[in-house]
């Protein structure tokens, strides 16, 4: 996977910490390690952030799928290009669409699983702290569906994969802290941060729309060559 990639998604990870602050932060702060002993609370907090990240990679790597058979139909350009459209275009979606009620079975999934997560988030076990993490990482967020969408576009399992692991590692900073700590960034300057992510995705968006039109650019935008070479390394 291209640096320029790999950069992007940690850009985005980190950004979209500050909106899981806000939307999965009850269920960080909920968990109460910090009044535990530093040694416990430090590694239980780690297993809870594993269990996000596994639940990301592994959605990364189902869209991966996805992508890798349109890479081999000869598409992964336009593949490339259609998701940085998309990217661009989901900044411009009303909220709703993003955020909206879900239909009556996705509403029903959704119910059990916010269930699920308040059964495990009772107990402290480093066991039930992964569950709970990788539950925690199938909530719909709609920054999550725009890393997705980016991960889709990488054109192969495991770059997916990466693409979505480095995207979760770049939510783990602040993440990690608010469930050591509560809330460590204020409203104020969390809005003024959220305010760029906009900009960000538009600009990730354009990121894969000059990959897709394979420039010659290295490490930006490689020939197709180089990107067969590469998709081919990456299955193997």
């Amino acid at each position: 996977m291209e640096y320029a990639l790999i950069i992007a998604a940690l850009g985005l990870g980190l950004g979209t910490s500050l909106h899981c602050l806000g939307m999965c932060g009850p269920i960080a702060f909920s968990l109460g390690l910090g009044s535990e002993g530093k040694f416990h609370a430090v590694f239980k907090n780690l297993t809870y952030q594993l269990g996000r990240i596994v639940t990301y990679s592994f959605l990364g790597a189902i869209l991966g799928i996805l992508g890798q058979g349109v890479s081999f139909a000869g598409f992964q350009k336009y593949l490339s290009i259609a998701v940085g459209i998309i990217m661009i275009l989901m900044v411009f979606m009303p909220k709703n669409l993003m955020h909206g009620s879900p239909n009556k079975f996705l509403g029903r999934l959704l119910i059990k699983l916010k269930s699920a997560l308040a059964n495990f988030i009772q107990r402290k076990s480093y066991g039930s702290l992964f569950v709970t993490g990788i539950l925690n990482g199938f909530l719909p967020c709609g920054m999550v569906y725009i890393a997705l969408a980016g991960a889709l576009g990488i054109g192969h399992v495991t770059g997916s994969a990466l693409f979505m692991t480095f995207f979760g590692l770049g939510t783990m900073p602040l993440m990690f802290m608010a469930v050591l700590f509560g809330s460590v960034v204020s409203i104020g300057v969390r809005n003024r941060i959220l305010s760029f992510m906009p900009v960000l995705t538009v600009i990730i968006g354009l990121l894969f729309i000059i990959r897709g039109l394979e420039l010659g650019i290295p490490y930006l935008s490689p020939a197709v060559e180089s990107l067969n070479v590469e998709a081919q390394s990456c299955c193997h």
